[in-house]
């Protein structure tokens, strides 16, 4: 996953915010924020400790509106909001049926925002990927590229990815098909390769007319130019009317350094790299420590 994690020790402070600040919305990753990761993720990897499940509910039953911001599909992000409770329609929780309560969620690093449940998309952005993913594979042959396929509740793949690392099914298609019309987000991946060697490919191939952003591993995230999850966070604060200072941001990847630099107040995880915890105000704990709990109960402390 990168570096270790971080010790309490380890925690920094950068710039605060102003006294009395308390978030109106509180922005969540999902893989190594709120879930721990593990190579070869299973179903247990999907549990969401007690710690951070308590926090989260504190802060939504003050008033803080939670949204899920996350690289991952719609398809694999729903059962997510399902293990936090957030929230179910006309649950006990919602005495207002006439209040669209549901949750918001900016999936595929912002290309797709989304109410839930049910699930219904509320903005998409998509973008012509073949000359990036084409470029990639001039250097990379052997790479799997990947697109989300909504109508399947999974991917479009050239060959089936490693089990875990992508949700839902995967439907093998030849590559010009993959990447024939628009797309909201394609994964090229080289598991032979490394984050680094994705890193300096991309600086040194240009890759004009779209996003990308490099995992963990050698994993890379294309999407249209200017999206993120910031301007997918953007978009779901206009809706709901809170200014981007009363964001509180969390996120531990390269996908989260646009969102911790827009948000008011922006937490890297303490596992997180170097370049991660340089864009954010401040380092909480390591995922496997609750750093997300951490957080969010300096702001939404326990009775």
């Amino acid at each position: 996953m990168g570096a270790g994690p971080a010790s309490t020790a380890e925690l920094h402070e950068g710039r605060l915010p102003p006294p009395g600040w308390q978030p109106a919305m509180v922005a969540l990753d999902i893989d190594g924020t709120l879930l721990a990761w593990v190579d070869g993720q299973d179903e247990e990897y999907e549990t969401v400790t007690r710690p951070v499940y308590d926090a989260i509910h504190r802060a939504r039953d003050a008033g803080a509106h939670i949204v899920l911001a996350s690289g991952r599909s719609p398809h694999g992000m729903t059962t997510i909001a399902d293990l936090l409770d957030l929230p179910l329609e006309g649950s006990a929780e919602d005495p207002t049926p006439d209040v669209d309560d549901r949750l918001w969620v900016v999936s595929a690093n912002g290309s797709v925002i989304f109410r839930y449940p049910p699930m219904e998309v509320t903005h998409e952005e998509t973008f012509d990927a073949a000359p990036a993913v084409r470029a990639v594979l001039q250097v990379h042959p052997d790479a799997l590229v990947a697109a989300e396929e909504r109508a399947i509740g999974g991917y479009l793949v050239n060959r089936p990815f490693p089990e875990g690392e992508l949700s839902g099914p995967q439907h093998v298609t030849p590559v010009e098909e993959i990447v024939g019309k628009p797309v909201n987000r394609v994964v090229v991946r080289d598991p032979g390769a490394t984050a680094e060697d994705f890193v300096k490919m991309a600086s040194e191939l240009g890759l004009h007319g779209t996003d990308y952003v490099v995992g963990w591993t050698a994993w890379m995230d294309f999407a249209p130019t200017g999206i993120s999850k910031a301007s997918g966070l953007q978009h779901v604060c206009d809706a709901l009317g809170v200014d981007r200072a009363d964001v509180l941001a969390i996120g531990d990847g390269r996908n989260d350094i646009e969102m911790l630099e827009w948000a008011g107040r922006g937490v890297a995880m303490g596992q997180a790299i170097d370049v991660v915890r340089q864009a954010a105000d401040a380092v909480t704990a390591s995922v496997h420590e609750d750093g997300a709990a951490v957080e969010i109960n300096r702001w939404f402390p326990e009775a």
